[in-house]
């Protein structure tokens, strides 16, 4: 996997305030997609200069960048071995394959309208995003041959049914092979099993005890397989865990302030479990920091002094699963 999972507690909270990362000044205007790899190497289409900017760990300025011969890039992803994928949008459609230290592509999908997002799974399955045709195209990358299929809608037509996507976007494939489809224009994330072309909606209006959602263009799932929507037209990010769903980030409307986005596209997890979100129509980057990640359950300590022939102090400690009010004169509380 070279991409990260991280796990989270029911309570986790982030920064609602974020920091800007980069701005159009590095990476152009519109950004729509960003990869955080499993090493922390940061990976961010400049759609206006047509190349792919990689920060190394903890860096404040690009480490490097691969020239890219495509007008409008919209993805990027890597495989087991640290090969770029990207997105082709000139003078026709598919993915290309970048292989380190290579200034020539290998082009390993024909497409007729772009892939707006990119996977590539543990069997090295690549899977494009056909927005623009309604459908998620699957291709073994461990046979030499351009033949793909499509595992999720029907091409070309649109709808909303089981069956139907209607301008997918961001996918995501889990470690069983299950999809993900951020279907933007139905409004809903669907799920698809494997070989399975009827579809579950697992998140959307049509779903009780869910989220209402405008637009999703991006979901993640952490090491729990917990989601996490970029809700583009909401203009906030999504989390789920045990406790429902809840809105994380940008929860006060769109703005371009620290703590507000307007029309976010894409998300990515550094290891830590720091959020990072491209934030299109504010061209920028914005990185929300993971502030609490412990389970809430209050640990009582007890302080007993008492004067012995040692001259001791002992500490008993112990589990009190609510909080109380008004803390008695010796007590503390401490989150675990």
């Amino acid at each position: 996997m070279t991409f990260n999972r991280p796990t989270f507690s029911p309570y986790a909270s982030w920064n609602p305030n974020g920091i800007t990362f980069t701005t159009s000044s590095i990476i152009g205007s519109s950004p729509y997609e960003i990869l955080i790899n499993n090493d922390n190497t940061i990976y961010i289409p400049n759609r206006s200069i047509n190349r792919i900017l990689i920060w190394s760990n903890n860096a404040t300025i690009p480490k490097g960048n691969i020239s890219i011969n495509s007008s409008n890039l919209f993805s990027v992803f890597l495989d087991k071995n640290n090969a770029i994928y990207t997105d082709i949008s000139s003078s026709y459609y598919g993915i290309n394959k970048w292989s380190i230290n290579s200034t020539n592509p290998i082009q390993m999908i024909y497409s007729c309208t772009p892939c707006y997002d990119i996977f590539i799974d543990i069997a090295n399955n690549l899977y494009c995003s056909m927005t623009g045709n309604h459908q998620v195209l699957k291709k073994s990358l461990n046979i030499s041959s351009y033949t793909y299929e499509t595992v999720a809608g029907v091409p070309g037509v649109t709808g909303s049914t089981a069956r139907y996507l209607y301008n997918p976007y961001g996918i995501f494939v889990d470690t069983n092979f299950d999809l993900y489809v951020a279907d933007c224009s139905n409004n809903r994330i669907q799920f698809f099993p494997p070989n399975q072309f009827d579809g579950t909606t697992l998140v959307g209006s049509t779903v009780p005890g869910t989220i209402t959602l405008s637009c999703p263009t991006d979901v993640k799932l952490d090491a729990d397989k917990y989601l996490f929507i970029v809700n583009t037209n909401n203009h906030r990010i999504i989390g789920s865990g045990p406790n429902g769903f809840r809105c994380i980030i940008g929860c006060s409307g769109s703005g371009a302030g620290s703590n507000t986005l307007n029309t976010p596209w894409s998300m990515s997890f550094d290891s830590a479990g720091n959020i990072y979100v491209t934030d299109l129509a504010n061209n920028r980057i914005q990185k929300f920091i993971l502030l609490y990640n412990k389970s809430r359950k209050f640990v009582k300590l007890i302080r007993i002094y008492f004067t012995t022939f040692y001259n001791h102090s002992t500490f008993l400690q112990y589990s009190k699963n609510s909080h109380r009010n008004n803390l008695e004169t010796g007590w503390n509380y401490v989150c675990r």
